[in-house]
């Protein structure tokens, strides 16, 4: 079983730059997972450069990655002959090969997901096609008797089966990629929160990043992986404000430690395609405890992680904001469904007693909170794919801001940082050897 003070974790060193020359090849802003596992790509694609990685935390994976459930998810959900469904395969055998090399803990716990109402059957069946089309391995549909035999408190009239659908620490893994950033040569700056691009007098490296300390970064190629301020980092150069980041806090219960034996694996309900989000679920935990939820629910503070976290600048940013307004007309009724059950835990209770009867208020408590950066255009529409951008003249020739990766951005994170490094090779000039 894996812990938090896992000696694995003693292998991890400090992050911070020890280098005093501020010049760099290429900068990377961001030190969520996909931040770390493009800058592990490129530096390891491009060994002969000089790398950099700023992080505005005291800490990488500090945010969505270090916040999210840690399932290793195998592709089922998206449309087939979609990137996201693409990268998300790819990214589940390339995330356990990874940790097999490295030695780095994860569990095949598997997932069902149940479909406990004669409504969701035909939903089911269809998500079962649409995952074998994505080349999900080993997937199958078993009966109200298989999943009694996969997770004995659980019902339901029919589940699909993920026997690879996994669980892991991403934080770890996370930091796991910005050490071996570092092994290959690149330096990781943390407590700079990028404020500034502007032109250096440097002609070498024409572009310069100012801190909100004033600390200053002259570098030739700027790569933004900003998460929940990526569209805030892209109009620091000019670009278009949408798509817009809106936050979504997921709340979790989590089970009471002599309970935590109730489920063996992942158990999801069947998605509803007129809600945008999955719906509260069973997430086994490395450390042995097991998640249930999350809700969903408009975060009034892009980082705030407790129900009632405020910031007015950013809720009036939301809240004036058409898009948003034109998706919450169209889920209110579901929408007011989620925020009861983040104060209501029984609400939440009750809700995932369709999969385990079993389940009592008494067994669970109040667990973490996850704040996902969910992009939306002018509509109200949900973006899956990617968004790239540029800043504006030829100093923003000089920048890529990845505005939006498909999620599950942590499962497609190695998968990701390969189109990250293709898309870096079309449009920047990188000196060769």
């Amino acid at each position: 079983m894996f812990k938090k003070n896992s000696n694995l974790i003693k292998i991890l060193p400090k992050f911070y730059s020890t280098s005093t020359n501020n010049n760099y090849d290429v900068t990377i802003v961001g030190g969520g997972i996909v931040g770390l596992a493009s800058a592990r790509k490129l530096i390891s694609d491009n060994p002969n450069l000089k790398f950099l990685l700023v992080e505005k935390e005291n800490q990488l994976a500090f945010h969505q990655t270090g916040h999210n459930s840690g399932v290793i998810h195998a592709g089922i959900y998206y449309k087939p002959g979609s990137l996201k469904a693409r990268l998300c395969v790819e990214g589940l055998e390339a995330t356990y090969k990874y940790c097999d090399e490295h030695s780095i803990p994860y569990k095949k716990v598997g997932k069902l997901i149940v479909a406990t109402n004669n409504e969701e059957l035909s939903r089911l069946d269809d998500l079962f096609e649409r995952g074998l089309k994505n080349n999900v391995r080993d997937l199958r549909m078993v009966s109200a008797k298989q999943i009694k035999e996969i997770e004995p408190n659980c019902v339901g009239l029919k589940a699909i089966h993920s026997p690879h659908t996994g669980i892991v620490d991403w934080g770890f893994v996370a930091k796991h990629f910005g050490m071996m950033f570092q092994k290959h040569g690149g330096k990781i700056l943390l407590n700079f929160e990028a404020d500034k691009f502007v032109q250096s007098t440097d002609p070498e490296y024409p572009l310069k990043i100012v801190s909100t300390n004033n600390v200053q970064i002259n570098t030739r190629y700027l790569i933004t992986c900003g998460g929940l301020y990526s569209d805030k980092l892209s109009e620091k150069s000019g670009c278009n404000p949408f798509p817009k980041i809106v936050p979504f806090r997921g709340d979790y219960l989590v089970m009471k430690p002599e309970k935590a034996n109730i489920v063996r694996g992942n158990i999801y309900p069947v998605p509803d395609p007129k809600f945008p989000f999955l719906g509260v679920h069973f997430t086994p935990r490395m450390d042995g405890s097991v998640w249930l939820g999350p809700n969903a629910v408009l975060a009034l503070k892009r980082e705030g992680y407790k129900l009632l976290d405020f910031d007015f600048k950013d809720a009036m940013e939301e809240l004036t904001f058409g898009g948003l307004r034109n998706m919450v007309m169209k889920n209110f009724k579901a929408g007011l469904g989620e925020l009861y059950r983040g104060f209501s835990i029984s609400a939440t209770v009750q809700e995932l007693r369709k999969f385990v009867p079993s389940l009592r208020v008494t067994d669970v408590a109040r667990g973490p909170s996850g704040v996902r950066a969910q992009a939306m255009d002018i509509e109200g529409n949900l973006v899956d794919d990617f968004v790239f951008d540029s800043g504006v003249g030829d100093l923003g020739k000089r920048m890529l801001h990845v505005r939006n990766a498909p999620s599950p951005a942590a499962t497609s994170s190695l998968a990701i940082a390969n189109i990250i490094a293709q898309e870096v090779d079309k449009r920047f000039d990188l000196p060769k050897p």
